[in-house]
């Protein structure tokens, strides 16, 4: 059985191989398909779900019970959030941060990064928990479910924008994004909305977007 941690290296990959794809650099300072980001800044942001997590793992984790992995969401200050609210504008920034020296050497940071993780993720514990800088912690196997969210939304959105075919991510990795999602939108939304919204497409409502 593929665990959580083996999923997020498989789909990090992923991620690098698009991040490679010589469509992203062509239309690097492009819109992309998601508002308000550029093709190289939302490469920057899907970049940031491998780059971030060395400095995670390195954060000295205060004595705190972990949040829940929901609860992860609930707290978020950019959920329902608009596009110029300031935790939005704040992300795109830092997206664009770690595109700002082009995309070759985005894509060898981001490799140089997930080397370290392979190494690094198989030599935590079981129960390792991680601090998210000013925020809360998480267990790191529930932090990690948070990067493959990430991952498999940013890479549709940036294969999307580059016009090629969004990547096949394994089902160890897809499933527990599916779950969380489809959580979060009953929370949101009501069960009977996402009931509909997969089962009864003549009484599926119109919106049961999860974030």
């Amino acid at each position: 059985m593929t665990t959580v941690r083996q999923a997020y290296l498989d789909a990090a990959g992923a991620a690098l191989t698009l991040l490679g794809d010589p469509a992203v650099e062509a239309r690097w300072d492009e819109p992309s398909a998601l508002e308000a980001f550029t093709v190289g800044g939302l490469a920057g942001h899907l970049a940031g779900q491998v780059l971030a997590v060395p400095g995670v793992l390195a954060t000295l984790v205060p004595e705190e019970p972990p949040a829940a992995l929901l609860d992860h969401y609930t707290r978020a200050p950019w959920i329902g959030t608009g596009v110029d609210a300031e935790t939005n504008v704040a992300i795109r920034a830092g997206g664009d941060a770690n595109a700002a020296d082009g995309p070759a050497v985005l894509v060898e940071r981001t490799a140089a990064a997930l080397a370290t993780l392979r190494a690094a993720l198989s030599a935590e514990p079981a129960d390792r928990v991680v601090h998210l800088a000013g925020r809360w912690s998480l267990t790191l196997d529930d932090y990690l479910t948070t990067r493959l969210l990430e991952i498999a939304v940013h890479d549709d959105d940036l294969a999307v924008s580059v016009g090629v075919d969004t990547p096949d991510l394994p089902d160890a990795a897809l499933n527990p994004v599916f779950a969380l999602l489809t959580t979060l939108s009953a929370r949101k939304h009501g069960a009977p909305a996402v009931l509909r919204a997969l089962a009864r497409a003549e009484r599926a409502p119109s919106d049961v977007t999860a974030i």
